[in-house]
């Protein structure tokens, strides 16, 4: 079993890092730099630079991937990759070539809508038709590969991000704070509508503190500054935002993985977002959908009322890394 771990983001990292941690070593890991902040990546095998500053950014990372990793790919037998960056459908192409087996993690996420999230949902399509071990984190996820017909292995794993937060479960609260993160491509064009309902829901509500860790992104930084009533903060290490997480009254989010991480630790959350490619949150009561900037107010009232929950987390349960472990070594990937 010779495995290649690949991530290029805080997301993807965080998701695969407790099955390269359980590992012992066995899987090999290769960073390809798409983010390079927010996050101690560790140590890795191998290291790949991409050039982020490209006009037509995403173009300039394919390309840059499949002259980069064809080397180091063709060393292994499988590779491992999680989400929906370029990064991983880069890789995926590249191994697809060299006809190395694709596992992939986190497969089977869908909304069906290619520009909610662009290009998120049609990377997530277009390796799953290629991936040899689908790696799913709940059952609709298998259920949508099923119905697609798609070729490789499917298994219900769940979430593997929930592995990280197992030692926060019976440690949460409900304090005076609401954690905001909005970073999306589809909300850029409408984050000054987005800025201006939750700064006017934060104005009315002076005895909650509104806290808003700044994507990296420089039209979201520049404009943060017009939030008066939102604490605008650099952006955090993973940990310290869970810190907050944990103890928040409820969240206000565009995230994939924070919907995840907020139903495991019971938080209500509201995704300002078309559609989710998370559905089960809508039915376990952890997720309601403001698909308007003007729908945010009303919505946010509601929750205010009725901010508490305690329903089963739809996502899996924090032991997903040694179901997988289990199931590779099965695989003889």
């Amino acid at each position: 079993m010779k495995i290649l771990a690949i991530y290029g983001t805080r997301p993807e990292y965080l998701k695969i890092k407790p099955v390269i941690i359980k590992s012992k070593g066995l899987i090999k890991t290769c960073f390809m730099k798409q983010h390079t902040n927010i996050i101690d990546f560790g140590k890795s095998d191998f290291t790949i630079e991409i050039n982020n500053t490209c006009k037509n950014r995403l173009n300039s990372i394919f390309s840059e991937i499949f002259l980069k990793t064809e080397e180091c790919i063709s060393q292994f037998d499988s590779i491992l990759i999680q989400g929906d960056t370029a990064t991983v459908a880069a890789s995926a192409l590249v191994a697809y070539h060299l006809k190395k087996k694709i596992i992939y993690l986190e497969s089977g996420l869908r909304t069906y809508d290619l520009e909610n999230p662009y290009p998120e949902e049609g990377y997530r399509q277009m390796v799953s038709r290629i991936a040899d071990v689908n790696l799913c984190p709940t059952k609709l996820s298998a259920k949508n590969l099923k119905k697609e017909k798609t070729n490789g292995s499917i298994h219900v794993v769940g979430n593997t991000s929930l592995d990280n937060l197992i030692r926060f479960k019976d440690k949460t609260s409900y304090g005076d704070k609401v954690l905001i993160t909005l970073h999306r491509n589809e909300n850029l064009s409408i984050l000054k509508e987005w800025f201006a309902s939750i700064d006017e829901f934060a104005k009315n509500n002076r005895n909650i503190k509104f806290i808003f860790p700044v994507h990296p992104n420089p039209y979201i930084l520049e404009q943060s500054k017009t939030l008066k009533y939102v604490e605008a903060i650099p952006a955090l290490q993973h940990d310290e935002l869970i810190n907050i997480l944990k103890d928040c009254r409820f969240v206000i989010t565009d995230s994939g993985g924070i919907q995840e991480e907020g139903s495991f630790l019971n938080k209500k959350i509201i995704v300002c977002r078309k559609t989710t490619e998370r559905p089960e949150g809508i039915n376990s009561g952890h997720i309601i959908l403001c698909d308007e900037p003007n729908k945010f107010i009303d919505i946010a009232n509601n929750i205010k009322k009725n901010h508490q929950i305690n329903n089963k987390c739809p996502y899996g349960n924090g032991k997903s890394s040694d179901k997988i472990l289990k199931l590779l070594k099965n695989e003889s990937v």
